[in-house]
């Protein structure tokens, strides 16, 4: 009778065990499907890409076409350096800001004056860290004098007809460019692209260039010269995430109609992958692109939230052997 009941004991403690060990597991596969389930986000549409293959992690409305404020900035960066590379000018040159800025409203934080000289450098520190609408202006009018112009306009039409053939280039098929800055105030028509095009434009932007050394520094001075004297200014990046996740970059947006965008890039020690007859690096760097947030607070919330979620989706991806197709590639 001892006998019957200590294998009844025995079965009854295997059964928990075994229940125990199924609830175990079913609630691990609910904590990573809860990790790799899309992002509850307030903002118009993001996408999340991993830079070396262009395979989207994850997306929200990519392909919804609408302003995205100073991002324009980055074609603009992507412009004069390729210009830079090219040999069409040296970053070096000194450039004078132009009467037309006179009247440039938005974000101006550098307090650029006209006939203050400054380098082109320098002009990309300001416009692309504190976010300068005169000094994209002011780059805009002096490159797009040295670039070709088939069509005789002014330098600022011609420099944003090249924006536009750099977009054309890379596929960017629902973005189109109006100005070298972003600024959408008055009635229209108004520049536009999408957080898909946007990412082809950033891996472009980080596959060869300069641009990252430009988007990644917290603060700088610049240097200056107005009325023969020579003056240093301080400047600050917009970019509030820069050292946190990884994220190295790229650019912050915002007028009313835009809402508050977003550029990041995040990267992590590239992958050592051993092969038969050696090893690769497989660099590891994702590209998040966020458009019409509500609130400043909320882009860079959201911001880190989709970092975060990419890359546990990226780890994902990998350990399936990093499979692509044509319809989750950009």
């Amino acid at each position: 009778m001892r006998s019957g009941l200590s294998k009844n004991i025995l079965i009854s403690r295997q059964e928990l065990d075994l229940k125990l060990l199924n609830g175990l597991f079913l609630l691990w596969l609910l904590f990573f499907f809860l990790l790799l389930k899309p992002v509850a986000l307030s903002a118009d549409s993001y996408i999340l890409v991993d830079h070396t293959s262009g395979h989207i992690l994850d997306s929200l409305n990519p392909n919804r076409k609408g302003p995205i404020a100073s991002l324009t900035k980055i074609a603009t960066a992507v412009v004069v350096l390729d210009a830079s590379e090219r040999g069409l000018i040296r970053l070096n040159e000194i450039a004078e800001i132009p009467p037309e800025a006179h009247q440039l409203g938005g974000h101006n934080p550098a307090g650029l004056l006209v006939g203050d000289q400054i380098s082109l450098r320098d002009l990309l520190y300001c416009a692309m860290m504190a976010s300068d609408n005169i000094a994209a202006l002011t780059l805009a009018h002096y490159v797009g004098q040295r670039l070709p112009n088939y069509t005789s306009l002014d330098p600022v039409g011609n420099f944003v007809a090249h924006m536009n053939a750099l977009a054309r280039g890379l596929g960017m098929k629902h973005t189109l460019f109006l100005n070298p800055h972003g600024i959408d105030a008055g009635k229209g028509p108004h520049g536009y692209s999408t957080p898909a095009d946007l990412a082809r434009l950033c891996r472009y932007a980080y596959t060869d260039g300069d641009l990252h050394f430009f988007v990644s520094q917290p603060w700088r001075k610049i240097e200056i010269v107005r009325n023969g004297q020579k003056l240093e200014l301080p400047l600050s990046n917009t970019n509030k995430l820069l050292g946190v996740e990884g994220i190295d970059g790229i650019k912050t947006g915002f007028t009313s109609k835009a809402g508050f965008c977003l550029a990041l890039s995040s990267w992590k020690q590239p992958e050592v992958i051993r092969l038969e007859n050696g090893v690769s690096n497989y660099p590891r760097r994702l590209i998040v692109i966020l458009l019409a947030a509500a609130s400043d607070n909320e882009r860079f919330s959201l911001g880190l939230q989709l970092v975060k979620h990419g890359w546990i989706l990226y780890e994902d991806w990998k350990n399936k052997g990093r499979p692509t197709d044509r319809k989750t590639t950009l």
